[in-house]
């Protein structure tokens, strides 16, 4: 499988040649260049899908293949930096995952993005973060991936801040930026805390069950904690702050400043989903080494999730209530995690986890792309804009109702049976963890029925010119991923990717997915009943729950609680006097002593005359008086 060093190389080409000569090549050019080279990166995923999967197990487990790997760094004898690519279920996954999604984007970008200015470099920013998320999943070591992973970083901050002339969109740049930094530093603490106890960044020692890798740690411990628990959980700062978890969950509402199939690409199905892969990727190690620290996961998956999806069901933009609701689904699969097992049947939260992951891209990228053709048709993301659309937009109307019924959890469609497998892993680890996460997926399908019906139904708005449907370019995209999310649901996943690497054949609990169902089916019925024609009734309990319903609209105050820790805290009460410090007395004896010696070479300047007579009395007054030292000492 060395063809598989082409599916990184080929978008880093792509970069380069867009990045130095995009300026001398037309719009479509530079467009068709970038979608040809992710179109065959798709091609190589899919190849490298079928060979790998097409492979005979060993002893019933699909054992990791290294195609390409070479020593880069070392630093002793055992611990080194190599750079490479490591196939295995969880890699090769998201290799089809990421091309595809990345792919539908190229091609809709053709047609989104058609007439902007900088046409060129955004193609070539799609394919540094194609480039740098493909190098994230086949990474051979935990180092390797945390290179890609800052690369991630940089080049989503390129692409939510490709408006740099508006204001919000640098502000959300930076605020991405800034935030997801804070997170990784973690990351690289953690990390140098497991290879200094363990001797090794590769995955593949790491996860091999081998426990004397981790006998270094062994009683060591801080504040009442292992230090493979710190470790281990300060990785997961770093997968929280990418993913959106609460608390470090505040940059991805507002990167949908960014252009739609940007929104679509790193915030639906790619880059928000590191931290569920990075997890996953170390999912052994959790288990034997940290298993209090995956409790913390399923918690935070929990409250991040409960908390997002609350939030959702009052935003009026419709990308920020997919972007919350992207945030509730990572939560979805952070709580998979961390309530999953390694053996048998205890393992079903790990690969719910991984195919919700799966299906989530699919639907929640066709949600994204569909409201791309929503805001090309009435130029304004508020629903207060939209409404009656169905008989205008008839292909993105049907498309958007599957997404809307895959994420809502009703079958046949995809999400319907992912999410079920994560509700019935939550019901077997807790009864009560089951019934927050069921009431989590009811608020699910309520507010995307609530945007479906704003949208499509309801009382149609003025627009200045009749909307109408998105060029093929854009609508192809919305098509193809309709079909995956019609049949992705009955691919035998668990046969594909598992906790331990065996086949784990996926059985409903059709106690649980009856009861998820009627859930969503009357969730969905309450949103038409409040949304599809005319009602007073959300108004009214806006009204009556005023205060609930302004802290929801405004995220419970998150932003304005990091401000006022930042501005009035930090900086006020610890940045200032520093910087008075730094300033005042660094500097000031810094500066006094350069303007002390000053005036003393100044008044002294004399003495360099040239005049033989007063060097020579000079001389004689330094003689005298080096004597009359020498005399007092002795």
């Amino acid at each position: 499988m060395e063809y598989t060093t082409l599916i990184l190389t080929l978008p880093l080409l792509t970069f380069l040649a867009l990045g130095l000569l995009g300026t001398k090549l037309k719009p479509a050019t530079a467009g068709c260049i970038g979608t040809l080279s992710l179109a065959i990166c798709a091609l190589l995923a899919y190849m490298t899908a079928w060979q790998y999967f097409s492979m005979p197990r060993v002893e019933g487990v699909r054992l990791p293949v290294t195609p390409f790997n070479f020593e880069w760094l070392r630093f002793t004898r055992h611990l080194h930096i190599d750079l490479g690519i490591l196939l295995d279920p969880i890699s090769v996954m998201m290799l089809v995952v990421i091309t595809t999604v990345s792919l539908m984007v190229h091609v809709y970008s053709l047609g989104c993005m058609h007439g902007e200015k900088g046409f060129q470099r955004y193609y070539a920013f799609l394919s540094l973060f194609s480039f740098s998320m493909l190098g994230l999943v086949v990474a051979t070591n935990i180092f390797q991936m945390y290179i890609f992973w800052e690369l991630v970083g940089v080049s989503s901050y390129l692409l939510i801040g490709f408006y740099y002339t508006k204001p919000e969109a640098v502000a959300a740049s930076k605020k991405a930026f800034i935030v997801t930094r804070f997170a990784d530093l973690g990351f690289l603490i953690g990390i140098l805390l497991l290879s200094f106890y363990t001797k090794t960044f590769s995955f593949q020692l790491l996860t091999s069950g081998d426990t004397s890798l981790f006998a270094g740690a062994a009683g060591t411990t801080f504040m009442g904690c292992s230090v493979m628990s710190w470790a281990m959980a300060l990785i997961f700062m770093g997968g929280a702050g990418k993913s959106a978890m609460f608390p470090l969950h505040i940059w991805l509402p507002d990167a949908m400043e960014g252009p739609t199939p940007v929104s679509a690409l790193i915030h639906a199905a790619t880059m928000v989903v590191a931290g569920v892969y990075l997890v996953a990727r170390l999912f052994p190690v959790y288990y034997f080494e940290a298993p209090e620290v995956l409790v913390l996961i399923a918690v935070v998956g929990a409250v991040t999730s409960l908390y997002a999806a609350v939030v959702a069901c009052v935003q009026t933009d419709i990308k920020r209530v997919l972007a919350f609701s992207t945030i509730s689904q990572i939560g979805f699969m952070m709580v998979a995690l961390g309530v999953s097992g390694m053996e048998g049947h205890e393992g079903l939260g790990y690969m719910a986890s991984m195919f919700h992951l799966f299906t989530h891209a699919m639907f929640k990228a066709l949600l994204f792309l569909g409201a791309g053709a929503i805001i090309h048709a009435v130029h304004s993301n508020e629903m207060s804009h939209m409404g009656g659309l169905r008989k205008y937009l008839p292909v993105t109307h049907a498309t958007f109702l599957v997404a809307c019924l895959a994420i809502s959890g009703i079958p046949p469609f995809s999400g319907f049976f992912s999410k079920d497998e994560i509700l019935t892993a939550a019901f077997m680890f807790s009864p009560v963890l089951g019934v927050v996460m069921s009431f989590i997926a009811a608020l699910t399908a309520f507010y995307m029925f609530r945007l479906y019906y704003n949208i499509f139904w309801g009382k149609e708005s003025t627009h200045e010119h009749t909307p109408h449907e998105a060029p093929k370019s854009m609508t192809l995209p919305l098509v193809f991923l309709a079909a995956v999310t019609l049949i992705a649901g009955f691919i035998p996943f668990g046969k594909f990717v598992s906790s331990n690497g065996l086949a784990y054949t996926i059985h409903l609990d059709w106690t649980i997915a009856t009861a998820s169902i009627i859930i969503a089916a009357a969730s969905i019925a309450l949103a038409t009943w409040f949304y599809k024609g005319s009602n007073p009734v959300p108004d009214r309990l806006a009204t009556a729950f005023s205060g609930l319903h302004r802290a929801a609209y405004r995220r419970f105050y998150m932003d304005e609680l990091y401000l006022f820790i930042t501005k009035r805290v930090i900086f006020n009460h610890v940045s200032r006097p520093i910087a008075w410090f730094d300033r005042h007395v660094i500097d000031g004896s810094l500066n006094g002593l350069a303007n002390a010696t000053r005036r003393f070479s100044y008044s002294i300047r004399g003495l360099q005359s040239g005049q033989v007579q007063q060097h020579a009395y000079v001389i004689l007054l330094g003689s005298l008086l080096i004597l009359v030292a020498i005399l007092l000492i002795m």
